[in-house]
């Protein structure tokens, strides 16, 4: 459903928001180690988040990709996915037809439809430091 870019960027996320309520700030081997992504493509990843306002990326010896305390308990999913994959899973095709909608509905749009719905409820409400903090509890693994 999401593109392996989104995977890698949603772990990447939920694993600095757990180090920035500890108000550390992580470096990219260190991000690309515990999301069990090849260093290159994380790099790529971090700048679109970057670039999307979910992390902050600061240069130097006492760098690294953070986000910010005010924005860590309000940020939800539906701001990483954006970042990456824009809005597109919201609108896209069951099917992967490109003229898909009400008026002209695949067989499958309208139970397809709800499925998206549902989705885009789950990004919206769930939240970074929710998902980071069932890391710290052993609930959930970034990696295999």
């Amino acid at each position: 459903m999401f593109s392996k870019a989104c995977e890698y960027g949603i772990r990447a996320a939920i694993y600095i928001a757990g180090q920035s309520a500890q108000k550390r700030k992580v470096g990219l081997k260190e991000v690309a180690k515990e999301i069990d992504s090849p260093e290159a493509y994380t790099s790529k990843i971090l700048q679109k988040l970057a670039k999307g306002g979910v992390v902050v990326s600061e240069k130097g010896p006492r760098g690294g990709f953070s986000i910010e305390q005010g924005k860590l308990q309000g940020l939800k999913l539906a701001v990483v996915v954006n970042a990456i994959d824009g809005d597109a899973i919201y609108k896209g095709c069951g099917l992967g037809l490109e003229e898909c909608n009400a008026s002209k509905p695949c067989p499958l749009h309208f139970k397809f439809k709800i499925v998206r719905d549902n989705l885009q409820d789950l990004l919206e409400k769930s939240s970074l430091i929710e998902l980071s903090s069932q890391l710290d509890k052993g609930l959930g693994f970034l990696k295999q």
